[in-house]
C-alpha cells in the first residue's frame, strides 16, 4: 500500500454506526441533563469570573461583550455541525473520530494528537484562574499562602509555584479514576451551585450600573512601553481570540458518546442546550460587571469578586468567590472527562500504545491516561502564568472547530443518505461562518503561540509515521 493509501484510510460512517451500540468498553450512565451539564460546565467558569475583567482591562473595555459575542458566532456555528455529528456517529473520540470518518487515519491523528495537549492546557488555565479565587476566600479568613506558592514565576515577586493550581488538578483525576456516574452527580451538583452564583452577578449587579463607565464602549487604541497594542476594534479581537476559551467546552460531552444512555437523542441536544443557556449568561455578565466597575480595574486575579467589594458588598464578594471555587471545578472536570477519552481512543485504535486503552476493572474508567493527564496538567498549572497558556488552548480547538465545520459540508456531498438524527440547517452557509470566523480568530493569535502549535504538531508527525502508522488497528486489519 502506498504512502499516500495509509495516511487517507478512513472507517466507514456505516461501520461506526454499526459499531456504536455493540461497544461495551463503557457503561451507559448519562442522560441528558447530566450531558448538559458536563456541556455548561466545561464553558461557563474562568471566562465569567476571570477573563471577561482580565480582557476588558486590557484589550476591549466595555466591548469585551462584543468580543464574547464575535466568538460565541463562531462557536455556535461549530456546534450546530457537532451536533451533527454526535448525533450520525455516537462513538467516544469527538472531532478526533468523526475526522477519521471523513478525512483519513492522518488528519483524524492531528486533531486528536492536537485535541489532547489543548484539553489538558484548559484543565491548567483553569486550574489557575481557580486558584486566585481560592486565594481570596482563605485571606478572607486570614489564611496567607507563602509567597513562593501563590503562583508561577513572572506573576509577581517571589512566586514560583502555583501550589493550589497544581493540586486541583491531581484531586479532579483522582476523582475521574472512580465511576462515571458518581463524578457527574458531583459535576451536576457543582454545575447548579455556579449558574447561581452567575445569576447572582447579573441580579445584584444590574442595581449598581453606571452607564457613563460604558463610555467609549470600545476604548480608543493605545500602544504601551513595550509596544503592544491594546483597545479598539483591533482590541476586540485580540480579545476575541482570547476569550474564545470560553465558549467552546460543549465538545467535551461529545467525548463521552459511549456512556450516553441514548447517545443520538440526547448528544445533539446537550450540545445546543449548553451553549445557548452559557451564551445569555456571558453577554449579560459581561454587560454587568463593566457597568459596575471601570474596565480598567478589572484586570485582577479575581476581578468580579474585586468588582463588588469595590461597591461596599462584601459578602456578595464572598458569595461569588465560594461559588468560583465550587463552580470553577465542573470545568476541569469537563475538560479532564474529554482529554482522558479522546487518549483512550487513540490508543484503542492503535494510533498511541494500547496500554492506556484499558478500562479500571472495578470503575470501568480510562484510568491510566486519567492519571498521566493529572500529573502533566498539575504541573503546567504550577508553573506558567494564565496569560500564556489561554493563548495556546485556542489554537488547536479552533483548528478543531474549522475540521468538524468542513466534515459537514463533505459528507452532506458524498453521503447525503446517511442517517442524521440532527441536521445542521443552511449547509453550506452555518459551515462557511463557522470556518470563516475561526480562521479570523486564528489570524488573532501571537506568532510564538503559532510557534509553539507547529512544533507540537511536528512532535505529533514523528509519533505517528514512527508509530501509529504501523500500529493502526485499520493497518492491521488491512494485512490480514
Amino acid at each position: 500500500m502506498s504512502l499516500v493509501a495509509k495516511i487517507l484510510r478512513h472507517k466507514s460512517v456505516e461501520q461506526l454506526q454499526a459499531e456504536a451500540g455493540k461497544r461495551s468498553d463503557f457503561r451507559r450512565v448519562l442522560g441528558l441533563w447530566q450531558l448538559t451539564a458536563i456541556g455548561i460546565g466545561g464553558i461557563i467558569g474562568v471566562g465569567v469570573f476571570v477573563l471577561a475583567g482580565q480582557q476588558a482591562a486590557e484589550n476591549a473595555g466595555p466591548a469585551v461583550a462584543l468580543a464574547f459575542l464575535i466568538a460565541g458566532i463562531a462557536s455556535a456555528a461549530a456546534a450546530l455541525c457537532y451536533a451533527e455529528f454526535a448525533g450520525m456517529i455516537p462513538v467516544t473520540g469527538s472531532a478526533y473520530t468523526y475526522s477519521y470518518a471523513t478525512l483519513g487515519e492522518l488528519a483524524a491523528w492531528l486533531i486528536g494528537w492536537d485535541l489532547l495537549l489543548e484539553y489538558a492546557l484548559i484543565v491548567a488555565v483553569v486550574a489557575i484562574g481557580w486558584s486566585g479565587y481560592v486565594q481570596v476566600l482563605l485571606e478572607g479568613v486570614g489564611i496567607h499562602l507563602p509567597v513562593w506558592a501563590q503562583g508561577a514565576i513572572g506573576t509577581g515577586e517571589g512566586r514560583v509555584f502555583n501550589v493550589i493550581a497544581a493540586g486541583v488538578t491531581l484531586a479532579v483525576s483522582a476523582l475521574l479514576v472512580f465511576r462515571t456516574e458518581w463524578g457527574a452527580r458531583f459535576n451536576t451538583l457543582i454545575v447548579a451551585i455556579k449558574v447561581l452564583a452567575v445569576l447572582l452577578v447579573i441580579g445584584v449587579g444590574v442595581f449598581y450600573i453606571n452607564t457613563a463607565n460604558w463610555t467609549p464602549f470600545i476604548p480608543e487604541r493605545v500602544i504601551d512601553a513595550n509596544g503592544m497594542g491594546h483597545f479598539g476594534f483591533a482590541g476586540v479581537g485580540t480579545a476575541a481570540a482570547v476569550v474564545f476559551f470560553a465558549v467552546f467546552g460543549y465538545d467535551t460531552l461529545t467525548t463521552a458518546a459511549e456512556e450516553s444512555k441514548n447517545p443520538q437523542r440526547d448528544l445533539p441536544r446537550a450540545v445546543l442546550l449548553s451553549l445557548g443557556v452559557s451564551m445569555v449568561l456571558y453577554l449579560a455578565v459581561s454587560l454587568v460587571l463593566t457597568g459596575i466597575a471601570h474596565y480598567s480595574t478589572l484586570g485582577g486575579d479575581a476581578p468580579v469578586s474585586d468588582a463588588f467589594a469595590a461597591l461596599g458588598l462584601p459578602w456578595i464578594a464572598k458569595a461569588i468567590a465560594f461559588s468560583a471555587v465550587i463552580g470553577i471545578a465542573s470545568v476541569l472536570f469537563a475538560f479532564m472527562l474529554g482529554a482522558a477519552r479522546i487518549w483512550f481512543s487513540l490508543s484503542r485504535d492503535g494510533l498511541l500504545p494500547g496500554w492506556f486503552a484499558k478500562i479500571h476493572p472495578k470503575y470501568g474508567t480510562p484510568h491510566r491516561p486519567t492519571i498521566v493527564l493529572g500529573v502533566f496538567t498539575a504541573l503546567v498549572a504550577g508553573f506558567l502564568p494564565i496569560g500564556e497558556v489561554a493563548k495556546l488552548v485556542n489554537i488547536g480547538v479552533l483548528s478543531a472547530f474549522i475540521v468538524i465545520c468542513a466534515s459537514v459540508w463533505v459528507l452532506r456531498v458524498r453521503k447525503p443518505d446517511l442517517f442524521r438524527s440532527f441536521r445542521t440547517p443552511l449547509v453550506p452557509l452555518i459551515p462557511i461562518i463557522g470556518i470563516g470566523f475561526s480562521i479570523w480568530l486564528l489570524s488573532e493569535l501571537a506568532a510564538i503561540t503559532w510557534l509553539i502549535f507547529l512544533i507540537w504538531l511536528s512532535l505529533g508527525l514523528l509519533v505517528y509515521f514512527g508509530y501509529g502508522i504501523r500500529h493502526s488497528k485499520l493497518a492491521q486489519e488491512q494485512q490480514t
